[in-house]
């Protein structure tokens, strides 16, 4: 009966009207889909409709097969037969199978579904490899299927983790596979290597077809060396798990490359993709991420960013009072306070300069540093940082107007940045996400932080760099020829107590001091509450 199946489906499958090309698209209601090695095809999936799938014409000289299936985010099943079972098939948006080719076997079956209330739309291709290419997943101890080439992958606010099964050497059709934990010589998978890819999908693109064109660069082991970043790359001694911070709305494509450095061949892991969010979720889903408060808040913010920008050296205690905001309630007023009273500047211009430092430290890490394997050491990470960020106020103490200036003009138009964020996706943001990130996540110093830099990216970059030097440069020429900071309240009141205690001829000189005054306040308010005297004329009794 198994052998009278295949031959019906092989001759429906050879009858005229089948698409064939490098990428084919049909519907799955008819009950059969047909696929070629190396070709992809678009399908929908219905859920009352499971689908046979057939895989003909298989060369001699290919020793198994990886036949994978991808959705956006509703999901699908593969599974070897009709009966589902956890060894035998597989659940999700990114799935695969490895078929391992029999002698003579030159036709391959599989069965697709999906239990999704929405029809679903599909990619998939089979790919073949030769028995020198290892096999992805062949060693699996840890997930269901038996030989797993599949990625899984979880996130959270913070980060977002690939892990998938060690793999095997390859071999001959109808020979045994090499044990995977006798010895660990030359000969073993041992010697294999793991490159693991990252491939980012256009900002704010959500389309379901830009995805599944954008997997298509991520299947096969020339497109995905060619198109996608490698991040790191693993010896069989490592574990099989990396992190990567999360980019909420982002879409991502990981994938991994086993490859054999003793034969000088590969073969791809089943590619996996996420946006860090949920598309069918109630509040907060993929489509509308920024709360309307969340955006308010930016928008004030980013205004406020905008003043500081441009007058922020000239309305000093304005920036002071922000800072009052920041750092705390104690140490702000603390901070206020000594320069109200005493006019200090080096302690308010060290936190200025602080400020500064941090955003200049957090730029480095984002540009340069984070992803090197030095700084995935708390201690190596946070010493450095806090080194960097000391920096720029001790260099600028010499000039502390220029200073000011120089984070008025720099602080401000970032917060331009951080209300472009609110809108519109901007890698940018994550120049200080990161850093709050790893302050508040424990696990994230484990974590790549690489983003996508894009169109968007470079047009928001560009208006930073024009407020930021439109700001400074404006504030220098206002600045010119005035005193570098205006003198400290205290010394302004008691100036201007001086003057009027000294001319008589001021209408201030005849105010009545501060404690007369306000027992003049308290008299008033108790004359509404007493009664009032009756009207006419009264002799007072003369002794």
């Amino acid at each position: 009966m198994g052998l009278l199946r295949l031959l019906i489906l092989a001759m429906l499958a050879s009858k005229p009207g089948v698409t064939r090309g490098a990428e084919a698209v049909g519907n799955a209601s008819e009950g059969l889909l047909e696929f070629s090695v190396g070709k992809f095809r678009y399908f929908e999936l219905n859920r009352p409709f499971p689908e046979d799938a057939i895989l003909r014409h298989i060369s001699s000289n290919v020793s198994f097969l990886i036949f994978q299936i991808h959705s956006q985010y509703q999901n699908t099943t593969i599974s070897f037969s009709k009966t589902l079972l956890p060894n035998t098939s597989g659940t999700g948006t990114d799935k695969g199978l490895v078929f391992i080719l029999r002698p003579e076997q030159s036709m391959c079956t599989l069965y697709l579904q999906t239990l999704d209330a929405e029809p679903v739309q599909n990619m998939a291709i089979p790919l073949s490899y030769s028995e020198r290419d290892p096999i992805p997943g062949g060693c699996n101890l840890e997930f269901d299927l038996d030989i797993d080439p599949n990625i899984y992958l979880e996130y959270n606010f913070f980060e977002t983790t690939i892990k998938f099964a060690p793999a095997n050497l390859g071999y001959a059709r109808g020979t045994n596979p090499l044990p995977c934990d006798i010895g660990m010589e030359r000969d073993s998978r041992w010697r294999l290597l793991y490159d693991v890819y990252q491939y980012f999908l256009p900002e704010n693109d959500l389309t379901e077809e830009g995805l599944l064109k954008h997997l298509q660069r991520m299947a096969e082991v020339p497109q995905v060396e060619a198109n996608a970043i490698k991040v790191v790359t693993l010896t069989a001694n490592d574990k099989t798990t990396v992190s990567f911070s999360s980019l909420r709305g982002q879409g991502v494509i990981y994938n991994v490359v086993v490859r054999d450095p003793f034969l000088n061949t590969s073969a791809a892991y089943v590619p996996a993709h996420t946006y860090a969010c949920s598309f069918v979720a109630v509040e907060g889903n993929c489509s509308s991420l920024g709360r309307v408060s969340t955006k308010v808040f930016f928008t004030l913010f980013a205004l406020l960013g905008l003043f500081i920008c441009f007058f922020g050296h000239r309305f000093w205690k304005t920036v002071r009072l922000i800072l009052t905001a920041v750092a705390g309630s104690v140490g702000g007023i603390f901070l206020v306070a000594a320069w109200w009273r005493f006019g200090i500047l080096l302690l308010c211009m060290l936190c200025v300069g602080l400020v500064l430092g941090f955003l200049v430290s957090s730029v480095m890490f984002f540009a340069f540093l984070g992803n090197l394997k030095i700084f995935h050491d708390d201690g190596v990470f946070w010493v450095t940082f806090s080194c960097i960020a000391v920096l720029i106020p001790v260099v600028f103490m010499g000039c502390l107007r220029i200073l000011n200036i120089l984070t008025c003009g720099l602080i401000g138009s970032y917060s331009v940045v951080l209300a472009f964020d609110s809108y519109l996706y901007t890698s940018l943001s994550h120049i200080t996400l990161n850093v709050l990130k790893r302050a508040l996540n424990m696990d994230f110093h484990r974590a790549f932080t690489n983003v996508p830099f894009q169109t968007n990216d470079f047009i928001i970059l560009a208006v930073w760099g024009m407020l930021a030097v439109s700001g400074i440069t404006l504030q220098i020429r206002r600045e010119r020829g005035r005193p570098f900071f205006p003198p400290h309240p205290y010394k302004l009141w008691k100036r201007e107590r001086e003057r009027r205690i000294t001319n008589i001829l001021d209408p201030s000189y005849h105010i009545p001091p501060l404690r007369e005054r306000l027992y003049g306040r308290i008299a008033q308010i108790k004359e509404l509450f007493q009664k009032e005297q009756p009207a006419g004329e009264r002799t007072p009794l003369l002794l």
